[in-house]
């Protein structure tokens, strides 16, 4: 199946990183979007398509440059330069499609100037700032089952703040530390059958992924939520990229390949 990663947004909230792409923004020594094209390597998914937009330049480049800058190798110069590595490559079975699709095209908008590199009667599709151990065979298999047209990745998150419980005249009954909350949002990790192109097909480059496309098939009850209870966080400003570093150094809960 493909893998289509949303990444061309401007990442505004990012500000101050220093990073040209918002995909860029490394996660340990590597880029968050590495991070999640490994995940989905893991379950043997390699043919990638990314959406480009802002920072198109420098995640080209980072991909032309991948082998030389991440492996031991001997090159050999002259009329015709030739490279050998020392160690098998880590990603030598990925298959990337690099699509600028605009700078200020909205995602489904992205994602229907890609159409033509889908693969499969299924495809998968997922946001560029999201990793969690999201176990991809038990999605694919929840998805292929219930036969609707498309499956988001639902999560339950935490509250960022504590929350106060408090009777009606004002008493203060106890305190609980950032609760789990009982909404449920979407994770990303969502996977559609080939036959819902169509809706992409509608629009132009200000089709809106989460309110045109999304909504309209929860509307005709073709969308269908997976439940992941395990780790999944995002990455929206520069601070939760720092908290993701740091969770790399003590353990990385998204690392589900060797």
């Amino acid at each position: 199946m493909t893998v289509i990663i949303l990444c061309g947004g401007k990442g505004t909230r990012m500000t101050g990183s220093g990073y040209e792409a918002k995909a860029l923004v490394e996660v340990g020594d590597r880029p968050i979007i590495w991070h999640i094209m490994k995940i989905y390597a893991h379950y043997g998914l390699s043919d990638f398509v990314l959406t480009l937009g802002h920072g198109a330049a420098a995640i080209k480049q980072y991909f032309l440059d991948y082998g030389p800058m991440t492996q031991d190798f001997t090159i050999c110069l002259g009329e015709r330069p030739e490279i050998s590595y020392h160690a098998p490559h880590d990603a030598a079975s990925w298959e990337i499609a690099l699509v600028d699709t605009g700078l200020e095209t909205n995602k489904g908008g992205r994602v229907r100037r890609v159409l033509d590199h889908i693969q499969g009667e299924h495809f998968h599709l997922t946001y560029g700032d999201g990793l969690g151990d999201v176990d991809l065979h038990a999605l694919t298999h929840f998805h292929i089952e219930h036969g609707r047209l498309a499956t988001i990745t639902g999560y339950q998150p935490h509250s960022q703040y504590g929350i106060v419980q408090v009777e009606a005249d004002g008493r203060i009954t106890g305190f609980e530390e950032k609760p789990l909350l009982a909404d449920w949002i979407n994770a990303g990790f969502m996977l559609l059958r080939r036959e819902a192109v169509e809706y992409f097909m509608r629009g132009d480059d200000d089709l809106d992924l989460e309110q045109d496309i999304l909504g309209q098939l929860a509307a005709e009850g073709e969308l269908m939520m997976y439940r992941h209870t395990g780790f999944w966080r995002s990455m929206d400003t520069f601070k939760e990229a720092k908290e993701m570093d740091q969770l790399w150094s003590t353990g990385a809960p998204w690392k589900v390949w060797a």
